[in-house]
């Protein structure tokens, strides 16, 4: 089914990754943006505490010679320490940011070029009344701003389902009626759903993207204010270098334990990485596949993806596109760009813990296929570190798995130490300092831990003393109870979390593929048969540990990582609870969101709400 204009076609095809483009674009600069000093306060920072702690670490473990296993040992410290180093360097990156106050480059409203603007909104059997509420609160709001630009929206279905493509036909019809003068509004749903939402966009841009200078894309749970998207169009009309500008999207919609408390985390702690990434990529920033506008004939000429080659030599689709398509425009000369302080953009986030380590499993397979794409000719050295860190932020959880694991063990002074056992067994396992102690070991996760809360501690201290600030969150006071929850429930949910990330990465590895399914948007509570089925590992982990820790093998310090795996399935079952109105605003975990919802926000889920009345009376009779 289709309500298109007319064909304007034009051409994209598949980029060579062997070999550089043949052309660059015409405004193409090699040196683009000043990130060269930026990069270095990333990167030698964390490097050199990387090297102060590894050097600490082999003079220690050295004492008694190097064995095969400890050389792994230190590397696996190495490996896992380096990135948490780097979020911190990034926060100190944002800070010397703000404290530098440097001058935003901006031009005169009267140097903008109006642009033909198509909103993209690709969808895969979602709820309808929700997509099409969002699609009619952001056109409302569009159509207040004063806008050089022109606009038109286009619902992109990929839905297989035939009911719910029915209720989108009832919805679109409705938001055509409602649409503001002068915004067209289009649907198209494929016959065949090939290459999933990668070929989605590209059935557009081959159809009808030669009539549009600009492309939004946008997500089915996306929600973007009007100034918001204008912001965007006049930004890539007066930068005709940029091929794509990223924004920083908000969370919103967050119900449940676990979807505030990914929105709390967002919110307070969100914008300060965010201004760090923005300060060092410069113009070589990321895409995360959605509220970002992009310039279509750049897209076209430079963003085809191939097909990879996959196991037993069959084509292989990439699926965590939106770094590469990145890659490949700044390669081809084009800047992309994150502007982290355009206000009014939204995402919504998953409910539960379940719902949340599903999309991961989706998205697991997807960066590790970014490990291949490391080789593709011609790309920015910055681009290749999105790639490869978009990788290692899965690889991160065996790694810290296995080493846990082993330090547990290690952290024993006790005659039934295992290792000891092994020790004087097996010459592959090393001959420990005979001052190990439960001090010595568990300093190294005390270190760890104090670099990963960094960041958030850096954040919320910010925000702390600042009257003003902490009022959005309801006082000071809320704030911190809000910030001591969050903490907690994070260090909780951690261990689950690097468990399932694990588990991802082995099915991944084993070529086990995930069904294209829609992400899951509402938080529903899962029955007790499904949390056991789905935390079963978790559990018998913590078991072992609680066992051994009765035994004498497991140090005391990783009780707190014991008792949050065994109770995996309790901690599940809590994250789909919905936060009662009659608890304190800190246990809320309130933010600027909760407290005073965005106009647009408040304006989209009545619109959600009406369509949805809506579309259940058109089902009455067939019901």
């Amino acid at each position: 089914m289709t309500t298109m204009p007319p064909r304007t076609p034009m051409r994209m095809w598949a980029q060579d990754l062997s070999a550089c483009p043949d052309q660059l674009a015409s405004h193409a600069n090699p040196n683009f943006g000043r990130g060269f000093g930026w990069r270095l306060a990333l990167f030698v920072p964390a490097l050199t505490a990387t090297a102060l702690l590894v050097a600490g670490m082999y003079g220690w473990l050295s004492e008694t010679g190097m064995t095969g296993l400890e050389w792994v040992l230190l590397m696996l410290i190495g490996v896992t320490f380096i990135w948490v180093t780097l979020s911190v360097s990034t926060v100190g990156v944002a800070i010397a940011g703000l404290l530098a106050r440097e001058k935003a480059q901006t031009r005169p409203r009267c140097d903008i070029i109006p642009l033909d603007v198509a909103l993209l909104v690709p969808i895969y059997n979602e709820v309808p009344s929700d997509v099409f509420g969002n699609a009619t609160a952001m056109l409302d709001d569009l159509a207040r701003q004063n806008s050089p630009h022109r606009y038109t929206l286009f619902v992109l279905s990929d839905t297989r389902d035939d009911d719910i493509a029915l209720d989108e036909l009832r919805a679109f019809a409705a938001l055509r009626a409602s649409a503001p003068q002068g915004v067209a509004v289009h649907y198209r749903r494929r016959e065949t759903n090939f290459d999933k939402k990668v070929g989605n966009l590209l059935d557009w841009i081959t159809g009808w993207g030669a009539a549009y200078e600009a492309m939004l894309v946008l997500d089915a749970d996306s929600l973007m204010t009007g100034r918001a998207i204008e912001r965007l169009a006049d930004e890539l009309s007066v930068d005709p270098s940029a091929g794509l500008i990223q924004t920083f999207p908000m969370l919103i919609g967050a119900e449940t334990v676990f979807a505030r408390l990914q929105q709390f985390s967002n919110i307070a702690y969100g914008w300060l990485l965010a201004e760090g990434l923005a300060k060092w990529a410069r113009s070589e920033g990321n895409y995360w596949g959605h509220n970002a506008i992009i310039r279509t004939r750049a897209f076209a000429a430079s963003a085809g993806l191939p097909y990879l080659q996959g196991r037993k030599g069959k084509a292989e689709l990439i699926l965590s596109h939106d770094f590469v398509e990145a890659g490949l425009l700044r390669r081809a000369g084009w800047r992309v760009r994150f502007l982290p302080r355009v206000t009014g953009s939204f995402e919504e986030t998953p409910g539960t813990l379940i719902d949340y380590a599903l999309r991961d499993q989706r998205w697991c397979r997807g960066n590790l296929q970014h490990l291949r794409l490391l080789k593709t000719a011609g790309l920015h050295p910055v681009s290749r570190y999105h790639l490869f860190h978009g990788a290692v932020s899965y690889l991160l959880s065996p790694a810290w798995f296995f080493l846990l694991i082993v330090w547990a063990l290690l952290g024993v002074d006790s005659e039934t130490n295992v290792v000891r056992y092994f020790n004087e067994t097996n010459p592959l396992f090393p001959d420990w300092p005979p001052e190990m102690s439960h001090i010595d070991s568990a300093v190294f996760l005390v270190i760890m831990y104090a670099m990963l809360l960094t960041p958030k501690l850096v954040g919320a201290g910010i925000i702390a003393l600042h009257p003003k600030a902490t009022r959005v969150y309801g006082g000071r006071g809320a704030f911190l109870m809000a910030f001591v929850v969050e903490i907690t429930l994070s260090i909780a949910y951690a261990p689950i979390m690097m468990v399932q990330q694990t588990r991802a990465v082995l099915r991944a590895l084993f070529g086990r593929s995930d069904a294209w399914v829609a992400q899951s948007r509402h938080a529903q509570a899962y029955p007790l048969s499904t949390l056991l089925r789905f935390h079963w590992v978790e559990t018998i982990l913590g078991l072992v540990l609680l066992a051994g820790l009765g035994a004498g093998l497991v140090s005391f310090w990783l009780i707190p990582i014991m008792a949050s795996l065994c109770l995996a399935v309790p901690l599940s079952a809590l994250s789909a609870v919905p936060l009662s109105r009659r608890l304190p605003g800190g246990l809320k975990m309130q933010s600027p969101n909760t407290i005073r919802e965005p106009g647009i926000v408040s304006r989209a889920r009545l619109e959600r709400s009406r369509l949805h009345a809506m579309l259940k009376a058109a089902r009455m009779p067939a019901e």
